[in-house]
C-alpha cells in the first residue's frame, strides 16, 4: 500500500470522486473547485473522454487516490477490477467502456496512474484524515450508506494498522455521497462528478471542506449533452449516456436494495 502525506493542509479542500471520462463534468469542477483539489479515483470510466480527463487532471495538479480502474489500466488489465458478478448488468456493460478506455489510454498515462497512491492522508482543522477510494482491504469494495456496521469496522482497523488513528475517511467507488459516524471516526462518501447518483437528476456532487472543517455536500451542474455526444462519438450507448441526463443508472442490481427505485 502506497500512503501519501500532504501534510498540515488550512483553507477550503474540494474533494471529488469519480470523473469517469466526463471532460465537461471534469471543467465545471475545476470552474468551481476552491483550494486544494482531492479526487478519490475512477478518472476513466463510463463516459467518452479518457485521455481529456487524464490531462486535465494532470495540467490542474489534483491530488489522486488511485482507484481499481486506475490500477487496472496502469497494470494493462483486460477489465475494470470492479469485481462485478458474472452476468449482471454491471458486468455486461462494463466491457465496452473499459475496451475503449483501455485503447485510448497511453503508456506514459498508465505509468502516471502506477505511481499513484492508494491513500492520501492529511491534517485539517486539528482533525485527520484519510482518503481512500472503495476499500483499504479492497480498492473495489463496494461501501454504501445502509452497509453492515462490520464492513465499516473491517476497514477502520486495516487503516488504523497502516497509518495510525483517524478522525475522517473519505471515499469514493460507490457513486453515492453519503455520511456516517462508526464510533469517533466519520466516514464521508464525496460522491462522484461522472455519474449522477441514480436520483433522477441530471446533476452530480461533490464535497466542499470549509476552512473551519465542516463538510458540504454540493450539486454539479454541467455540460450534460455535451458528454452524451461524446459517448454516441465513441460508440458508447449501451445505457450510461441515457443515465447522464435521466439520472437513473441502467446498472440498479449492483445497489443494496433500499437504494433502489
Amino acid at each position: 500500500m502506497r500512503v501519501a502525506h500532504l501534510g498540515e493542509l488550512t483553507g477550503e479542500l474540494t474533494v471529488f470522486g469519480g470523473p469517469y471520462s466526463n471532460i465537461q463534468a471534469l471543467d465545471a469542477l475545476l470552474a468551481a473547485a476552491r483550494g486544494h483539489l482531492i479526487c478519490t479515483g475512477d478518472l476513466v470510466a463510463y463516459c467518452g473522454a479518457p485521455k481529456e480527463v487524464i490531462a486535465r487532471t494532470q495540467q490542474a495538479n489534483v491530488y489522486v487516490v488511485a482507484g481499481n480502474c486506475e490500477k487496472q489500466l496502469a497494470a494493462r488489465a483486460l477489465d475494470c477490477g470492479c469485481g462485478f458478478e458474472e452476468g449482471t448488468t454491471c458486468d455486461l456493460l462494463s466491457a465496452a467502456w473499459y475496451d475503449f478506455a483501455n485503447r485510448s489510454v497511453d503508456e506514459h498515462a498508465r505509468d502516471w496512474m502506477g505511481g499513484l497512491p492508494d491513500i492520501v492522508t492529511f491534517e485539517h482543522s486539528a482533525r485527520r484524515f484519510a482518503v481512500i477510494h472503495g476499500g483499504v482491504t479492497d480498492v473495489a469494495r463496494f461501501i454504501w450508506s445502509s452497509s453492515e456496521r462490520q464492513v465499516f469496522d473491517e476497514e477502520l482497523t486495516a487503516l488504523r494498522t497502516l497509518y495510525g488513528d483517524v478522525d475522517v475517511v473519505i471515499s469514493g467507488h460507490s457513486g453515492i455521497a453519503f455520511e456516517r459516524q462508526i464510533s469517533d471516526v466519520r466516514w464521508v462518501n464525496a460522491g462522484v462528478i461522472g455519474m449522477p447518483p441514480h436520483d433522477e437528476t441530471p446533476e452530480t456532487e461533490f464535497l466542499c471542506i470549509g476552512a473551519d472543517g465542516g463538510f458540504r455536500l454540493e450539486k454539479l451542474v454541467y455540460d450534460v449533452d455535451g458528454a452524451v455526444g461524446d459517448m454516441v462519438k465513441a460508440g458508447l450507448t449501451q445505457g450510461y449516456h441515457t443515465a447522464l441526463q435521466t439520472g437513473i443508472w441502467p446498472s440498479e442490481d449492483v445497489l443494496p436494495a433500499d437504494l433502489r427505485r
